[in-house]
């Protein structure tokens, strides 16, 4: 078994798709409407799908915004430096909810990041022992 893909409801697909491609560093691997279902489909990640795990991001026509509840966390991704993923994401208008820095109660080095539908992303450093 293996990890395909994480799901995520968004408001807006392409305002979301420039976020992970432009300010994650992302690729858009595939994108597709589906008429009947009336909802759209898109992958993207950073690599193929056939080898790395991908975020599927589902827009439903006609809906711009969900109640993220209580049970989401975030997805975590590993950067070779927070400080520097933070300042290159900052700088391509991303929002950095937390900044970079050890975390608490422990030493790994992390941040947080938000995307456009307000889902959280974490940025940890390869080497983590928490």
């Amino acid at each position: 078994m293996r990890l395909l893909h994480t799901m995520l409801r968004v408001g807006d697909l392409d305002k979301s798709i420039a976020f992970y491609t432009e300010v994650l560093g992302m690729t858009l691997l595939r994108r597709k409407d589906y008429p009947d279902g009336q909802f759209t489909l898109a992958f993207v990640g950073y690599g193929d799908e056939a080898h790395n795990s991908v975020i599927e991001l589902t827009y439903n026509w006609g809906v711009d915004k969900y109640e993220l509840g209580t049970g989401y966390g975030h997805i975590a991704l590993e950067v070779e430096d927070v400080y520097k993923a933070c300042e290159d994401i900052r700088a391509r208008g991303g929002k950095i909810t937390r900044e970079p820095g050890p975390m608490k109660h422990g030493s790994s080095i992390l941040a947080f990041v938000e995307d456009p539908d307000g889902y959280k992303i974490e940025l940890l450093s390869p080497s983590r022992n928490d």
